[in-house]
């Protein structure tokens, strides 16, 4: 019954996943540990690996749909996946950080998290709708930052900060993608969101496996539900009206923020 648990769980949160970009950390982690007891170092190092290949199906099924911006995937990947690298390798050589460094660093998080889940909210309920399809003209502008270096430091900001407090890369990316590509229709940021996060959390997860801390057939049964819960949300995710997906994603956005408030 347990391993039913662990697929049906993994199957309600890449179906999230794959809905709005957003659930992979904030939500297998604490189900991992308050809800199957799993120990806080294994849940961390299990889900990082686990979003990876979650996120991977996910990009996989929004590419055959033509969907991804990779333009922005690039950008963003420019500054995450180097920025990682360094602050592990300054982690290895420096030892753990400061824990009032990394409370002061979520509780931060959390405040821009619970701020960005009202404005989404509120855009849901009164808010001008982005037209889900764009003209080429059109969507060459609503893809392009006002300047590209904006992606890149963003980028590198969300590297360093998963890298150092294990907030997962979905909550962070999107509101930096909602605040960089305002005219983007909300399925290409999910899109965007989900494939950047691939090489970025498989970087960590790979880390936190040579340390020993992956539980691979946890792992697997977690993916067994997850590949077909994102195959399904990544479907849904273009079909399913703006206002129910930034209401969901408001949703998520204040647990995760509420979650490093009071880490």
């Amino acid at each position: 019954m347990i391993d039913l648990g662990y697929v049906f769980a993994g199957f309600v949160v890449g179906t999230i996943v794959g809905l709005t970009g957003v659930g992979g950390g904030s939500l297998m982690t604490p189900l991992l540990i308050f809800f199957f007891g799993v120990k806080p170092y294994m849940a961390v190092g299990t889900d990082l690996l686990f979003a990876a290949f979650t996120k991977l199906g996910g990009t996989i099924s929004f590419a055959r749909q033509r969907i991804v911006p990779w333009h922005v995937v690039g950008l963003l990947s420019a500054g995450s996946i180097p920025a990682c690298l360094l602050t592990i390798a300054i982690l290895r050589w420096a030892g753990p950080a400061d824990p009032q460094v990394q409370s002061l660093m979520t509780s931060t998080l959390g405040a821009a998290l619970l701020m960005t889940a009202a404005a989404m909210l509120y855009k849901a309920v009164r808010g001008k709708q982005v037209p889900r399809e764009l003209a080429a003209e059109d969507e060459a502008r609503a893809s392009t930052p006002s300047h590209w270096s904006l992606p890149v430091l963003f980028g590198a900001l969300i590297g360093t900060l998963v890298t150092l407090t294990s907030v997962g890369a979905g909550a962070i990316g999107v509101t930096v993608l909602l605040v960089l590509y305002p005219l983007l229709p909300l399925p290409r940021i999910v899109a965007a969101d989900i494939a950047y996060a691939v090489p970025l959390t498989l970087v960590a997860g790979l880390g936190h496996a040579s340390l020993g801390s992956v539980d691979w057939p946890l792992l697997a049964k977690l993916l067994t539900g997850s590949l077909p819960g994102i195959w399904l949300g990544s479907r849904l995710a273009q079909h399913t009206p703006d206002r129910v997906i930034r209401s969901l994603l408001s949703v998520l956005l204040a647990w995760a923020g509420t979650k490093l408030v009071l880490i």
